[in-house]
Formats: C-alpha cells, sequence, structure tokens
C-alpha cells in the first residue's frame, strides 16, 4: 500500500554478537532468520557469499522461491540439524541448516554456507555449542516483541469495533502511548487465507511476517492485527496513498504468502477507501472487508479487490451468495436478454450507458453509423418497454448490467447460454417476448410506454433513417 524498505530486522547487539562469534571460529557465512526465512542477523562473508545470501542482505528477507525450497524441505518440522541442497537456478550454494526451538516453539533457523555439503565433527560440535545461547536470546527477545505486538493488536481491534467508547480510548492510546501519529489519511486493508490444511499457528506466522514486511514504508506509518485466518493492516500518511501504491502492495503481499505451508489457503486482498484519519479507521475497515469479498468471488481481480474501484458493485457484494443470482436482473433488462438479438442489444445499451448516453461517442466506441445506433435504442426501448431518456429508466438497466457483469464472473448466472439467452427458450429474431409479470413490458405495442402511455424515445441529433 506504499512503497516498502528494503532493509532486514535487526536483531539485538547480544545476538549479532553470538552470530559473528560462530561465523569467525567456523570461518564460514552464517545467517539466522525468522521463521518465513526473513533476515535476522548475517556475519560477514568469508568468501562464500551466493546470489541468495547477496538478495536476502540487501532485501532484509530470503526471495520468495529460495525461502519456498528451504520451507519445503520441512525445516520447521526437523528435529535435528541437516543440509539443505543448493540449486543452482535459484544462486543457492548448500547449507547446513539447524532448527531453533525452545519450549516447543520453531524460533527460526541457523544456517551456514557450506557448498561441498561436508562439515567436519569439530565444526559441527562448535555448531551444536553454540545453538542454546543462540536460541535463548531468540525466545526472549521474541517474547519482549510479541508482547508488544499483541498490545498493539488489542488497540486496533478495539479502534476497528462497535464501542465507540473503546474505539475513543483506543485512539487516544495509540497516539499516546504506541507513538502513532494520527496523520490525515488512513487506509485499512486486509489480507485473508481460506481453507489452509496446516495449524492456525503456521497461518498467523506466515501472516504476520508478510504483513510486517509490507508495514515498513517511506510514505506511512501502519499498525496491525493478526487473526487465526486474517491480517489488519492499518496505515496513515500526511498524502493519499496511490492506486498504484496499494496495488503494488497488495500484490506483494500476496507474492510473500506464496511461502504459506499450505499452498491451497488461497490468500487474497483487499483495502478499503481513504478516510480521516484514525477516527476514519473503522469504515476503511468495513469497506476493506467488501473489498475482500470482491477479490473472493471474482476471479478476474486476481485475489486483490479494492473499495474505490468497485463503484456500484460494492453494494451488491454485501449481499450473502445466496442471494447472488438473476432474480436481481431487472425485468426489462432480463426481456432484451432473452430477446433474438441479446447480445448485439446488450453491447449496445452497455455502450451507451457507459458513454454517459451521448450518441456521438457511442457510435464511435460501436464503430457504427449513428442511424444504425438510433435503429437500436428503438428497438432496446419497445422490448424493454423503458425510456432512455429517463434518468430512472437509465438507472435500472445500468445497474441491471453491472449486476450481470457480477453474475457472470461469479459463475453464478448459469441460466443464460452462449447467447445471452435462457437455455430452453428460443425467441424468434427480432420479436419481443410474450406479455411478462412484474417490472417488463406486458403485452404492449411496439413504442407504447410504460408509465400511462408515456412514449419511449430516444433524443435525436438529427432525423433517423431505416437500417
Amino acid at each position: 500500500m506504499a512503497e516498502t524498505l528494503r532493509r532486514a530486522p535487526v536483531g539485538s547487539a547480544v545476538l549479532q554478537e553470538l552470530i559473528d562469534e560462530l561465523a569467525e571460529s567456523l570461518g564460514r557465512s552464517v545467517a539466522l532468520a525468522d521463521p518465513q526465512i526473513r533476515g535476522i542477523c548475517s556475519s560477514r562473508h568469508f568468501g562464500d557469499a551466493d546470489p541468495a545470501r547477496v538478495y536476502s542482505l540487501l532485501q532484509g528477507r530470503a526471495g520468495h522461491e529460495v525461502a519456498r525450497h528451504v520451507l519445503d524441505q520441512g525445516v520447521a518440522q526437523w528435529s535435528r540439524p541437516g543440509f539443505v541442497a543448493g540449486r543452482d537456478d535459484l544462486g543457492l550454494l548448500t547449507r547446513y541448516c539447524v532448527p531453533l526451538r525452545e519450549r516447543g516453539h520453531f524460533l527460526g533457523l541457523l544456517t551456514i554456507v557450506v557448498p561441498d555439503a561436508r562439515l567436519d565433527p569439530e565444526a559441527i560440535d562448535a555448531v551444536a555449542r553454540a545453538t542454546p545461547a543462540i536460541a535463548g536470546r531468540v525466545y526472549a527477545e521474541q517474547v519482549l516483541a510479541h508482547a508488544e505486538k499483541r498490545r498493539e493488536q488489542e488497540l486496533l481491534l478495539a479502534l476497528l469495533g462497535p464501542d465507540p467508547a473503546a474505539r475513543a480510548e483506543a485512539r487516544r492510546r495509540l497516539v499516546d502511548d504506541m507513538r502513532l501519529p494520527d496523520a490525515p489519511h488512513a487506509v485499512v486493508g486486509v489480507v485473508q487465507l481460506a481453507g489452509a490444511r496446516v495449524s492456525p499457528g503456521q497461518v498467523s506466522d506466515v501472516l504476520r511476517g508478510v504483513v510486517e514486511d509490507s508495514r515498513r514504508t517511506r510514505s506511512a506509518h501502519g499498525v496491525f492485527a493478526v487473526l487465526p485466518d486474517r491480517a489488519v493492516l492499518l496505515q496513515l500518511a500526511d498524502r493519499p496513498l496511490t492506486p498504484e501504491q496499494l496495488q503494488t502492495q497488495s500484490r506483494r503481499i500476496l507474492e510473500g504468502l506464496g511461502t504459506c505451508p499450505d499452498a491451497s489457503a488461497a490468500p487474497v486482498v483487499g483495502t478499503g477507501g481513504h478516510q480521516t484519519g484514525l477516527a476514519g479507521a473503522r469504515t476503511s475497515h468495513e469497506q476493506a472487508l467488501v473489498a475482500v469479498r470482491a477479490a473472493r468471488r471474482m476471479p478476474s481481480l486476481k485475489g486483490v479487490g479494492s473499495w474505490e474501484e468497485l463503484g456500484e458493485l460494492a453494494v451488491l457484494l454485501h449481499l450473502p451468495d445466496r442471494a447472488l443470482n438473476e432474480s436481481l436482473l431487472p425485468g426489462p433488462l432480463r426481456a432484451l436478454l432473452e430477446s433474438g438479438c441479446g447480445p448485439r442489444l446488450e453491447e449496445t445499451l452497455r455502450c451507451f450507458l457507459d458513454q454517459a448516453g451521448s450518441v456521438p461517442r457511442a457510435a464511435e466506441a460501436l464503430r457504427i453509423h449513428r442511424t444504425s445506433l438510433y435503429y437500436r435504442l428503438r428497438q432496446i426501448q419497445e422490448i424493454t418497454g423503458l425510456d432512455l431518456d429517463n434518468g430512472a429508466d437509465r438507472i435500472t438497466l445500468h445497474l441491471g448490467l453491472r449486476t450481470r457483469e457480477l453474475l457472470m464472473s461469479l459463475g453464478a448466472s448459469g441460466g443464460y447460454d452462449g447467447d445471452g439467452r435462457r437455455p430452453g427458450r428460443a425467441a424468434a429474431p427480432g420479436n419481443a417476448p410474450a406479455a411478462r409479470t412484474g417490472t417488463g413490458p406486458a403485452a404492449r405495442t411496439p413504442g407504447s410506454g410504460p408509465r400511462g402511455g408515456r412514449s419511449a424515445r430516444v433524443r435525436r441529433e438529427r432525423p433517423s433513417a431505416t437500417v
């Protein structure tokens, strides 16, 4: 949601000293990474740096493919050290990897570059002697960090919650205690994982790592909360974050979630609209939840939804899944789709409405003569019984078309075939369907209007001609 600062998380000076001492005793490059293979500490080079190590030092974490390769070896479940084979295509030399654990928790990975996969017994003993102190220090630092994160998370969830008094108190504490600036522009993003078959703890670890990376930005301050199946990120900035920044950050989050132990977790990201400071964060969060639903429901979004780009679809996406079906389509539009010229007239109507009812622009976009467009528009009015010069009728048809696009994107509109007609119902070309009930035309003669004989018409720039 903003440009990410490329820097590694830094361990304490004590932890760095432990890593340096081990590296000097081995004469090999040593690194310490967290459970998501993000760098914590790293020793100096000993002439054994490979592209993967250089990338990790510059970016603060291993490349996603490297991290996936390492995690795919099951290192998080290892009970003893072992080698992870190198891969030339990833620029990765073989590593001797030591899983760090304390009280049953996987804390991270200690890695030593060993290109030939041979480590003499003395070196193995040196690593074994150093490991308890390193693991203990990592655990102590994580306990302190987790306490701070829990406090931050509780305040953020209260800020986004339903209780006005709790929101006001959370806002005060975030500013006074957490030193979070109440900048004028606030935007909330929601990252959601669904159907993961791994433990909630593993999912939370991955979410925490990815979102923590994404909140380190030059242009915004952020706080986040991680729940069993989703993460919430609040960002505050002096200037609105651009759609390009939001899109780039969302894509990076999805890319980072590629290291999730379960590839079927199906991650999606949704961002709310910009609101005014911390007081508007709840509204942005509610909008982000709708954007997440859009990203989940609409494959065309490729896993990233944005409230500010949903337009009128945001209203429809508030509906439960069972309500999103073709019954939402207005009767006049269904009549048009069932007509023999349905696809052509649907395209014409969509273009005409998207061009704000401008005949010249619509004719140019459709690449047809204006007289041909007028002819089609008269057909649309005769079939639907609506007046394209009437604002309410235009809204009815335009919203209906957008609803149809949503249904087709969801694959939920299955009541129409590729020609825009319902299966099993043939319509004679050029003829309107027979009498209907509801809002559609009922046994009208062509040209008659729906409201007490008001004639259907389209305002013309010049006399019509028959096509």
